[in-house]
């Protein structure tokens, strides 16, 4: 005789969390009742139960200084467990991290050009919202800087607007496998002209063994091409991949530039600092139409048009870049595009290249077109000297927002600090906050409260013989909860 046997929330998640990949899906003792499903049929946020973060290897300089810093907000939940470790992107490789309680970061240190790239999972209580932040100091050399990246979610697909093959730089594309079968992918270069000849058999079909990780110098791809302003195209024929630019300007300075959002027809590039002595705008339009952009630059007092660059017309397929010289003028803002005078929207992907300070004391640093921070968002690796940290906050669209903003304890002690902003729409604004007493590395966690979306980047300056050093990292929401649809039939099985 067959039975019914009714399929629990349990069942149903698992089944959600084995075509999820990333994320698998769980209702801690703590957060039951938070993530019960609502009524009416509508589908419940859960709390993830696992995460899965890339880190590349930090740099090839002898003389480097690399920190990591990985933290989880909240509280561990009553009766629960969690575990998180970040270890080198090889097999068998040995633990760099492990954190062992959430609302706590945990720092680690390492030295010269054998830090590996990093992967890393996070379980149980500790999953939900769990970040990692690597941050390197290269006081001396060609490239010299602070080289600062949050670890990203593996993907198949990253657009890489303003890198370059011109002289004097040096760009790489870093491409993680966390996994334990081999990953192929593609690279391609569009430059103002379009796609960029490539190198016979070198920029297609590149295997990434499992748990390895390659840096491809993009001038390798294109010898003898001298393209300053270039859109690299980073897609997976098989498997996933964490995938990061890095950039280094020869006698000027290094930074990473992380992966642009998705194409989208306006976009926001939070966080230019006030004293940026250079910004140089790329942009890249991937269809078959041409985009015009509206320029404007989102401040303290509201928003307005940098005179000159009031706007970009992006070719389709094509690189386009615009010098907006000091934009901000000694005003940090917020760049957002969106479409000109009306016209359709075109979906593009969008960074900056800024610099700080002048001659050979000067670095720079990139912003990347990203999404709002949603729900809430964190980065991981903050410093409590005086004007080390700034954390930019901008409501682009047309409404007022409000979010909180909590600084964690730092690494060697500390008591949690917060703080709640309201934003005026069109506006962006610049904070500080550190815990109290706080010793070592700490966390800033923005929460989004009311109102329309918020954007969200934290610039850390660490000067070095004079030169004001320094690293900007955007915030995107950290997706501590996914969706599981409320079960309105009977999901019952037959079993004999």
């Amino acid at each position: 005789m067959k039975q019914r046997v009714p399929l629990t929330l349990a069942a149903v998640t698992a089944a959600l969390a084995a075509v999820t990949g990333l994320a698998a899906l769980t209702a801690p003792a703590a957060g039951r009742a938070a993530a019960a499903a609502p009524a009416g049929g509508e589908a419940a946020r859960m709390p993830v139960e696992r995460s899965l973060l890339v880190c590349p290897a930090p740099s090839t300089s002898d003389i480097a200084e690399t920190v990591y810093t990985a933290f989880t907000p909240g509280a561990a939940a009553a009766g629960g467990k969690g575990s998180a470790r970040l270890l080198g992107a090889t097999k068998d490789a040995k633990p760099v991290l492990e954190l062992k309680e959430p609302g706590k970061p945990l720092g680690a240190k390492a030295s010269g050009a054998e830090a590996p790239a990093l992967t890393g999972t996070a379980d149980g209580f500790l999953a939900p919202g769990w970040s990692a932040q690597q941050t390197t100091v290269v006081s001396v050399g060609r490239t010299r800087g602070v080289l600062g990246v949050g670890c990203t979610a593996p993907g198949t697909d990253f657009w890489f607007p303003g890198v370059s093959t011109a002289k004097g730089r040096e760009d790489y594309v870093h491409v993680t496998n966390p996994d334990d079968t081999a990953a192929v992918v593609d690279i391609k270069l569009f430059g103002p002209d379009g796609a960029v000849k490539t190198e016979a058999g070198t920029s297609e079909n590149i295997r990434i063994d499992p748990k390895s990780s390659k840096a491809i110098a993009l001038s390798s791809l294109a010898p003898g091409a001298q393209i300053a302003d270039v859109t690299a195209h980073v897609t997976t024929r098989a498997g996933r991949v964490g995938a990061t630019a890095q950039v280094g300007e020869e006698g000027v300075g290094a930074d990473w530039l992380p992966a642009s959002v998705d194409p989208s027809g306006t976009l926001v590039l939070p966080g230019i600092p006030a004293d940026a002595t250079s910004v140089r705008l790329v942009a890249f339009a991937p269809g078959e139409e041409d985009a015009d952009l509206k320029v404007r630059l989102a401040g303290p007092g509201g928003s307005i048009s940098p005179a000159g660059n009031e706007q970009l017309h992006v070719k389709a397929g094509m690189t386009a870049g615009a010098d907006l010289k000091d934009l901000t003028r000694g005003e940090a803002g917020s760049l957002v595009l969106s479409p000109a005078d009306g016209k359709q929207a075109v979906p593009v992907v969008a960074a900056v290249r800024i610099a700080r300070g002048s001659g050979a004391k000067q670095d720079i640093g990139f912003v990347q077109a990203v999404a709002p921070v949603g729900t809430r968002a964190t980065v991981a690796d903050n410093r409590a000297d005086e004007n080390a940290t700034v954390l930019s906050l901008t409501a682009a669209s047309g409404a007022d927002a409000k979010v909180k903003v909590t600084a964690s304890p730092g690494t060697e002690g500390g008591e949690p600090a917060s703080q709640e902003v309201t934003l005026k729409a069109g506006t962006t604004q610049h904070i500080t906050l550190a815990p109290a007493g706080g010793k070592g590395a700490y966390a800033l966690t923005v929460e989004t409260l009311s109102g329309g979306p918020v954007h969200a980047s934290r610039t850390l300056t660490l000067p070095r013989d004079g030169i004001p050093m320094f690293t900007v990292q955007t915030l995107s929401d950290d997706r501590s909860t996914v969706s599981v649809p409320r079960a309105t039939q009977d999901l019952s099985v037959l079993t004999d």
